[in-house]
Protein backbone atom coordinates (compact mmCIF):
# COMPACT_ATOMS: atom_id res chain seq x y z
CA UNK A 1 0.00 0.00 0.00
CA UNK A 2 1.47 3.60 -0.42
CA UNK A 3 2.46 5.74 2.09
CA UNK A 4 -1.02 7.16 4.00
CA UNK A 5 0.52 10.90 3.93
CA UNK A 6 1.25 10.91 0.08
CA UNK A 7 -2.58 10.28 -0.55
CA UNK A 8 -2.89 14.29 0.37
CA UNK A 9 -5.64 15.79 2.30
CA UNK A 10 -9.07 13.34 1.58
CA UNK A 11 -12.54 14.07 2.00
CA UNK A 12 -15.19 10.97 3.73
CA UNK A 13 -18.24 12.71 1.26
CA UNK A 14 -21.51 11.01 3.90
CA UNK A 15 -25.02 12.00 4.35
CA UNK A 16 -26.00 13.95 1.58
CA UNK A 17 -29.74 14.68 0.55
CA UNK A 18 -30.89 11.09 -0.08
CA UNK A 19 -33.41 8.88 1.11
CA UNK A 20 -30.09 6.49 2.70
CA UNK A 21 -28.65 9.78 4.47
CA UNK A 22 -29.24 7.87 7.65
CA UNK A 23 -26.79 5.19 6.53
CA UNK A 24 -24.82 6.75 4.76
CA UNK A 25 -23.79 8.79 8.03
CA UNK A 26 -22.67 5.15 9.20
CA UNK A 27 -20.89 4.33 6.59
CA UNK A 28 -19.05 7.49 6.38
CA UNK A 29 -18.23 7.88 10.21
CA UNK A 30 -16.48 4.16 10.38
CA UNK A 31 -14.43 4.88 6.83
CA UNK A 32 -13.25 8.18 8.38
CA UNK A 33 -11.90 6.24 12.05
CA UNK A 34 -10.50 3.59 9.52
CA UNK A 35 -8.93 6.20 7.39
CA UNK A 36 -7.39 8.39 10.26
CA UNK A 37 -6.25 4.87 12.18
CA UNK A 38 -4.00 4.12 8.78
CA UNK A 39 -2.53 7.55 8.90
CA UNK A 40 -4.39 9.47 6.58
CA UNK A 41 -5.55 13.26 6.55
CA UNK A 42 -9.55 12.52 6.12
CA UNK A 43 -11.82 14.90 6.91
CA UNK A 44 -15.86 14.43 7.08
CA UNK A 45 -17.89 16.23 4.85
CA UNK A 46 -21.82 16.13 3.92
CA UNK A 47 -22.51 17.44 0.23
CA UNK A 48 -25.80 18.35 2.28
CA UNK A 49 -24.70 20.71 4.38
CA UNK A 50 -21.83 22.18 2.48
CA UNK A 51 -20.91 23.62 -1.32
CA UNK A 52 -19.38 20.79 -2.99
CA UNK A 53 -16.93 23.91 -4.15
CA UNK A 54 -15.41 24.15 -0.90
CA UNK A 55 -13.58 20.68 -1.58
CA UNK A 56 -11.05 22.85 -4.24
CA UNK A 57 -11.16 25.82 -1.80
CA UNK A 58 -10.03 23.77 0.81
CA UNK A 59 -7.63 21.61 -1.22
CA UNK A 60 -8.54 18.29 -0.48
CA UNK A 61 -6.80 15.76 -3.20
CA UNK A 62 -9.33 13.33 -3.31
CA UNK A 63 -12.47 12.01 -2.18
CA UNK A 64 -13.81 9.04 -0.39
CA UNK A 65 -17.41 8.21 -1.65
CA UNK A 66 -19.35 7.17 1.55
CA UNK A 67 -22.64 8.45 -0.18
CA UNK A 68 -25.85 6.04 -0.77
CA UNK A 69 -28.72 6.42 -3.03
CA UNK A 70 -29.52 9.29 -5.07
CA UNK A 71 -27.11 12.58 -5.42
CA UNK A 72 -24.05 10.43 -4.54
CA UNK A 73 -24.01 6.68 -6.01
CA UNK A 74 -26.28 7.68 -9.28
CA UNK A 75 -23.30 9.68 -11.07
CA UNK A 76 -24.44 13.24 -9.78
CA UNK A 77 -21.35 13.93 -7.47
CA UNK A 78 -19.17 11.64 -9.59
CA UNK A 79 -19.77 14.22 -12.26
CA UNK A 80 -19.01 17.09 -9.90
CA UNK A 81 -16.27 16.01 -8.95
CA UNK A 82 -15.07 15.46 -12.52
CA UNK A 83 -16.00 18.97 -13.09
CA UNK A 84 -13.54 20.09 -10.59
CA UNK A 85 -10.84 17.55 -11.31
CA UNK A 86 -11.07 15.85 -7.79
CA UNK A 87 -10.46 11.82 -7.55
CA UNK A 88 -12.68 9.88 -6.49
CA UNK A 89 -13.34 6.60 -5.34
CA UNK A 90 -15.44 3.62 -7.19
CA UNK A 91 -17.19 4.16 -10.35
CA UNK A 92 -17.03 6.98 -12.98
CA UNK A 93 -20.54 9.16 -14.18
CA UNK A 94 -21.57 6.30 -16.52
CA UNK A 95 -21.35 3.26 -14.95
CA UNK A 96 -22.89 4.91 -11.71
CA UNK A 97 -26.13 6.05 -13.23
CA UNK A 98 -26.23 2.60 -15.06
CA UNK A 99 -25.82 0.77 -11.78
CA UNK A 100 -28.78 2.89 -9.78
CA UNK A 101 -31.06 2.49 -12.71
CA UNK A 102 -32.24 -1.54 -11.61
CA UNK A 103 -33.95 -1.62 -15.12
CA UNK A 104 -31.68 -0.44 -17.17
CA UNK A 105 -28.65 -2.48 -15.28
CA UNK A 106 -31.11 -5.48 -16.29
CA UNK A 107 -31.34 -4.73 -20.09
CA UNK A 108 -27.54 -4.67 -20.29
CA UNK A 109 -26.92 -7.63 -18.28
CA UNK A 110 -29.25 -8.97 -20.58
CA UNK A 111 -27.43 -8.35 -23.56
CA UNK A 112 -24.71 -9.56 -21.83
CA UNK A 113 -26.24 -12.84 -21.16
CA UNK A 114 -25.46 -12.12 -17.40
CA UNK A 115 -28.79 -13.79 -15.93
CA UNK A 116 -31.61 -11.71 -13.74
CA UNK A 117 -35.02 -12.62 -12.70
CA UNK A 118 -37.93 -11.92 -15.16
CA UNK A 119 -39.64 -8.24 -14.96
CA UNK A 120 -41.76 -5.89 -16.16
CA UNK A 121 -42.01 -1.61 -15.89
CA UNK A 122 -45.05 -1.06 -14.72
CA UNK A 123 -47.69 1.82 -14.13
CA UNK A 124 -50.79 2.57 -12.40
CA UNK A 125 -52.21 1.37 -15.47
CA UNK A 126 -50.83 -2.18 -14.95
CA UNK A 127 -53.43 -4.80 -15.49
CA UNK A 128 -52.63 -6.36 -11.75
CA UNK A 129 -54.47 -9.53 -12.53
CA UNK A 130 -52.59 -10.72 -16.16
CA UNK A 131 -49.22 -9.45 -14.67
CA UNK A 132 -49.29 -11.78 -11.61
CA UNK A 133 -50.05 -14.53 -14.69
CA UNK A 134 -47.34 -13.39 -16.97
CA UNK A 135 -44.81 -12.97 -13.72
CA UNK A 136 -46.29 -15.67 -11.33
CA UNK A 137 -46.63 -14.61 -7.32
CA UNK A 138 -45.10 -14.25 -4.98
CA UNK A 139 -43.39 -11.28 -6.99
CA UNK A 140 -41.32 -8.02 -5.93
CA UNK A 141 -42.56 -4.73 -6.78
CA UNK A 142 -39.33 -2.03 -6.17
CA UNK A 143 -38.47 1.79 -7.06
CA UNK A 144 -35.70 1.33 -10.15
CA UNK A 145 -33.52 3.98 -8.66
CA UNK A 146 -33.88 3.03 -4.99
CA UNK A 147 -31.33 1.63 -2.58
CA UNK A 148 -31.74 -0.44 0.55
CA UNK A 149 -34.69 -2.24 0.01
CA UNK A 150 -36.82 1.25 0.27
CA UNK A 151 -39.82 1.05 -1.40
CA UNK A 152 -39.90 -2.49 -2.25
CA UNK A 153 -42.74 -5.21 -0.96
CA UNK A 154 -43.02 -8.48 -1.47
CA UNK A 155 -46.07 -9.30 -2.60
CA UNK A 156 -48.33 -12.36 -1.96
CA UNK A 157 -52.04 -11.74 -3.59
CA UNK A 158 -52.76 -9.87 -7.14
CA UNK A 159 -55.18 -7.90 -4.59
CA UNK A 160 -52.11 -6.42 -2.91
CA UNK A 161 -49.90 -5.25 -6.33
CA UNK A 162 -51.60 -1.62 -6.66
CA UNK A 163 -50.60 -0.86 -3.23
CA UNK A 164 -47.12 -2.27 -3.14
CA UNK A 165 -46.72 -0.26 -6.93
CA UNK A 166 -48.13 3.09 -4.75
CA UNK A 167 -45.58 2.72 -2.00
CA UNK A 168 -42.33 1.70 -4.64
CA UNK A 169 -44.01 4.60 -6.75
CA UNK A 170 -43.64 7.75 -3.94
CA UNK A 171 -39.87 6.62 -4.63
CA UNK A 172 -39.05 7.00 -7.90
CA UNK A 173 -41.58 7.66 -11.41
CA UNK A 174 -40.10 4.20 -12.54
CA UNK A 175 -41.48 1.25 -10.68
CA UNK A 176 -40.24 -2.53 -11.70
CA UNK A 177 -42.30 -6.03 -10.82
CA UNK A 178 -39.92 -8.46 -10.94
CA UNK A 179 -40.11 -12.60 -10.81
CA UNK A 180 -39.69 -13.59 -7.16
CA UNK A 181 -36.59 -16.55 -7.11
CA UNK A 182 -36.48 -18.45 -4.01
CA UNK A 183 -33.36 -19.67 -2.59
CA UNK A 184 -29.98 -18.81 -1.12
CA UNK A 185 -29.57 -14.62 -1.03
CA UNK A 186 -25.58 -13.92 -1.74
CA UNK A 187 -23.54 -11.29 -2.62
CA UNK A 188 -20.65 -10.90 -4.25
CA UNK A 189 -17.94 -8.27 -3.27
CA UNK A 190 -15.08 -6.77 -5.72
CA UNK A 191 -12.48 -4.99 -4.96
CA UNK A 192 -10.55 -3.98 -8.29
CA UNK A 193 -10.00 -6.96 -10.53
CA UNK A 194 -10.96 -9.18 -7.95
CA UNK A 195 -13.97 -11.06 -6.57
CA UNK A 196 -14.02 -11.59 -2.92
CA UNK A 197 -14.92 -14.46 -1.29
CA UNK A 198 -18.79 -14.45 -1.31
CA UNK A 199 -21.60 -13.98 1.44
CA UNK A 200 -24.36 -16.03 2.32
CA UNK A 201 -27.25 -13.69 3.76
CA UNK A 202 -29.42 -15.97 6.37
CA UNK A 203 -32.35 -13.34 7.41
CA UNK A 204 -35.17 -13.93 9.89
CA UNK A 205 -38.06 -15.19 7.74
CA UNK A 206 -36.09 -14.63 5.07
CA UNK A 207 -36.55 -11.37 5.32
CA UNK A 208 -33.57 -9.25 4.62
CA UNK A 209 -35.27 -5.67 4.83
CA UNK A 210 -34.01 -2.24 5.94
CA UNK A 211 -34.44 -2.91 9.60
CA UNK A 212 -32.61 -6.44 9.46
CA UNK A 213 -30.02 -4.90 7.22
CA UNK A 214 -29.41 -2.33 9.70
CA UNK A 215 -30.50 -1.95 13.12
CA UNK A 216 -30.85 -5.83 14.09
CA UNK A 217 -28.24 -8.57 14.93
CA UNK A 218 -30.76 -11.00 13.99
CA UNK A 219 -29.65 -11.44 10.34
CA UNK A 220 -26.92 -14.33 10.57
CA UNK A 221 -23.81 -13.56 7.84
CA UNK A 222 -21.81 -16.68 6.23
CA UNK A 223 -18.19 -16.51 4.90
CA UNK A 224 -17.56 -18.81 3.69
CA UNK A 225 -20.74 -19.21 2.19
CA UNK A 226 -20.85 -23.06 1.74
CA UNK A 227 -20.77 -23.41 -1.87
CA UNK A 228 -19.04 -25.85 -3.48
CA UNK A 229 -15.87 -24.54 -4.70
CA UNK A 230 -16.58 -24.38 -8.85
CA UNK A 231 -20.23 -22.92 -8.28
CA UNK A 232 -18.52 -20.20 -6.23
CA UNK A 233 -15.54 -19.48 -8.90
CA UNK A 234 -18.31 -19.44 -11.47
CA UNK A 235 -20.44 -17.09 -9.25
CA UNK A 236 -17.76 -14.36 -8.79
CA UNK A 237 -16.90 -14.71 -12.37
CA UNK A 238 -20.12 -13.55 -13.56
CA UNK A 239 -20.10 -10.86 -11.11
CA UNK A 240 -17.02 -9.84 -12.31
CA UNK A 241 -18.55 -10.02 -15.63
CA UNK A 242 -21.47 -7.86 -14.74
CA UNK A 243 -19.20 -5.24 -13.09
CA UNK A 244 -17.29 -5.06 -16.23
CA UNK A 245 -19.88 -4.68 -18.74
CA UNK A 246 -21.41 -1.89 -16.36
CA UNK A 247 -18.38 0.03 -16.76
CA UNK A 248 -17.62 0.07 -12.94
CA UNK A 249 -14.96 0.30 -11.27
CA UNK A 250 -12.74 0.61 -8.09
CA UNK A 251 -15.23 -1.78 -6.01
CA UNK A 252 -19.22 -2.59 -6.13
CA UNK A 253 -20.83 -5.09 -4.65
CA UNK A 254 -23.92 -7.75 -6.60
CA UNK A 255 -26.28 -9.22 -5.40
CA UNK A 256 -27.23 -13.04 -6.83
CA UNK A 257 -29.77 -15.20 -5.96
CA UNK A 258 -29.17 -18.58 -5.55
CA UNK A 259 -31.68 -21.49 -6.92
CA UNK A 260 -32.00 -25.00 -5.55
CA UNK A 261 -31.49 -26.63 -8.30
CA UNK A 262 -28.33 -24.59 -8.92
CA UNK A 263 -29.67 -22.06 -11.33
CA UNK A 264 -28.92 -18.21 -10.20
CA UNK A 265 -29.91 -14.90 -11.35
CA UNK A 266 -28.42 -11.53 -10.81
CA UNK A 267 -30.49 -8.91 -8.97
CA UNK A 268 -28.32 -5.60 -8.76
CA UNK A 269 -24.94 -4.24 -8.83
CA UNK A 270 -24.14 -1.70 -6.09
CA UNK A 271 -21.24 0.59 -7.12
CA UNK A 272 -21.05 2.81 -3.64
CA UNK A 273 -21.75 -0.37 -1.25
CA UNK A 274 -22.83 0.05 2.76
CA UNK A 275 -19.43 -0.05 5.09
CA UNK A 276 -21.33 0.11 8.35
CA UNK A 277 -20.77 -2.55 10.98
CA UNK A 278 -23.41 -4.77 9.56
CA UNK A 279 -21.91 -4.51 5.95
CA UNK A 280 -20.96 -7.35 3.16
CA UNK A 281 -18.05 -5.77 1.80
CA UNK A 282 -16.03 -5.58 5.14
CA UNK A 283 -17.49 -9.13 5.65
CA UNK A 284 -15.69 -10.65 2.51
CA UNK A 285 -12.60 -8.41 2.59
CA UNK A 286 -12.51 -9.66 6.67
CA UNK A 287 -12.57 -13.39 5.23
CA UNK A 288 -9.98 -12.67 2.52
CA UNK A 289 -7.37 -11.38 4.87
CA UNK A 290 -8.56 -8.01 4.42
CA UNK A 291 -8.59 -5.66 7.55
CA UNK A 292 -11.44 -3.11 7.80
CA UNK A 293 -8.87 -0.11 7.99
CA UNK A 294 -6.72 -1.61 4.90
CA UNK A 295 -9.74 -1.95 3.18
CA UNK A 296 -10.62 1.68 3.43
CA UNK A 297 -7.53 2.37 2.29
CA UNK A 298 -6.89 0.10 -0.61
CA UNK A 299 -10.08 1.25 -2.06
CA UNK A 300 -9.17 5.27 -1.30
CA UNK A 301 -5.72 4.16 -3.59
CA UNK A 302 -8.07 3.33 -6.17
CA UNK A 303 -9.32 7.01 -6.31
CA UNK A 304 -9.24 8.42 -10.17
CA UNK A 305 -11.12 10.74 -12.40
CA UNK A 306 -12.56 8.91 -15.52
CA UNK A 307 -11.88 11.10 -17.65
CA UNK A 308 -8.03 10.04 -16.43
CA UNK A 309 -8.75 6.61 -17.59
Amino acid sequence: MADPRALGKVAVLMGGPSAEREISLMSGRGVLAALREKGVDAHAFDPAERDLLALRAEGYARCFIALHGRYGEDGTVQGALEVLGIPYTGSGVLASALAMDKWRTKLVWIAAGIPTPRFEVVTAATDWGALARRLGLPMIVKPSREGSTLGLTKVTLAAELPEAFALAARHDTLVLAEEFVAGRELTASILGEEALPLVRIEAPQGNYDYRNKYFTDDTKYHCPAGLVEPLERELQRVALEGFRVLGCRGWGRADVMLRDNGRYAFLEMNTSPGMTGHSLVPIAARAAGIAYPDLCLRILEGAGLETAR
